[in-house]
């Protein structure tokens, strides 16, 4: 019988070969500007002919002030989907996994060094640039935020739509909005970091809003066959914050407006975060939002072997597997996954004398047209 990970997968017009998904993962790696450099050519590039069914480029900023560091990949001009679109085009051409992109804003964990260097705050003094939050709350360790007015709130949500036009534009097939780990729009949707007296503030009704505005905005302009979908952290892990109960009925609200899928992350509005990390451990995540919201899911955090991606999906605990620093450490999973649970699976023709099959002199083509 045909594994549930190798099986295809469809939303809108777009179907995805297989159930393996090749997460957003911060890079740190544009130019000054947050234009794309060589290394995107090579990252993205390696991870097209992984044999996953789908390829999300790292969080990419809609606005300069929303970044996290000055390297952050960025998409807020022409000029940077000028820069970002070869990498595309490469993955589109060679690769045999569909492109999708996360559309973020830091909100107010912006202005810090990239990774490698701690990630300490860079005051506008020298060389940082003004970071804005739901309330004038700091992230602990961080720069003092401020309080995004209304103008500069409708400016935001521009921001997104214009850079999904971009996105559209150079060739990508899927967006995802990045809603989780205390960036802006997890921002509002926090208790913990949202005090406003306004539209936007106390009542989960109102401290939805901008995720939903943004959604709405992007959905307006995204074609209406390429999918759209949003990445939630489905708890704060913290007394106070924002809950599973609170990501099941945003996910209801984004169901209705056109939402195609929920990837459920966790965690990311404060420090003081109370979790146990263990293999699979956010996939209940997906399981109660799959179930009680009634779309589909993505499932992330610790899944490591194939064998255990195959479960989640045979139980319907999700509907797509997502693999962030396992799929960076191993960029060939889907190939060994795929002989592990004795699949075929797509092989660049450069790559297919590698295949074990072949080392005996068959020359069977071990790969799956796409």
């Amino acid at each position: 019988m045909p594994t549930n990970l190798f099986s295809p997968f469809k939303m809108r017009g777009l179907t995805l070969p297989n159930r393996i998904v090749v997460s957003p993962m911060g890079q740190y790696s544009g130019d000054e500007n947050g234009k794309a450099t060589e290394w995107h050519l090579m990252h993205l590039g390696q991870m097209s002919v992984s044999g996953a069914g789908l390829l999300i480029t790292e969080a990419t900023a809609v606005q300069s002030t929303g970044r996290i560091s000055k390297h952050d990949l960025s998409l807020f001009s022409d000029a940077h989907a000028e820069a970002l679109a070869p990498a595309v085009a490469f993955c589109r051409k060679y690769g045999g996994a569909k492109v999708g992109m996360q559309l973020y804003h830091a909100g107010r964990k912006g202005s810090v060094t990239v990774a490698w260097e701690g990630q300490k705050p860079i005051a506008i003094e020298n060389g940082g640039w003004p970071i804005y939050n739901a309330s004038p709350i700091a992230f602990p360790g961080r720069v003092d935020p401020l309080e995004m007015n209304e103008a500069q709130i409708d400016e935001t949500v521009r921001a997104f739509a214009a850079a999904a036009q971009r996105a559209d534009r150079i060739g990508v097939d899927l967006i995802e909005i990045h809603g989780a780990h205390g960036y802006l729009i997890h921002g509002f949707l926090s208790p913990l970091s949202n005090q406003r007296k306004d539209k936007y503030g106390e009542s989960l009704e109102n401290r939805m809003r901008f995720a939903l505005d943004v959604f709405d905005a992007i959905r307006a302009v995204w074609p209406e066959r390429k999918p759209l979908g949003m990445r939630l952290s489905a708890t704060d892990w913290a007394e106070g914050g924002w809950t599973l109960d609170d990501s099941v009925e945003l996910s209801r609200q984004l169901k209705k407006r056109g939402c195609d899928f929920i990837t459920a992350s966790s965690g990311g509005a404060t420090p003081d975060q109370k979790l146990k990390v263990h293999p699979g451990y956010q996939v209940p995540f997906a399981e109660r939002i799959r179930k009680e919201a009634s779309i589909p899911t993505m499932a992330v955090g610790l899944i490591t072997e194939a064998k255990q991606a195959e479960e989640i999906l045979v139980k319907e605990q999700a509907d797509l597997i997502a693999l962030a620093r396992g799929v960076m450490f191993n960029p060939r999973w889907p190939w060994h996954a795929a002989i592990e649970l004795g699949e075929p699976v797509y092989y660049p023709p450069q790559y297919q004398r590698a295949h074990p099959s072949m080392r005996g002199g068959d020359f069977l083509k071990p790969r799956a047209d796409t």
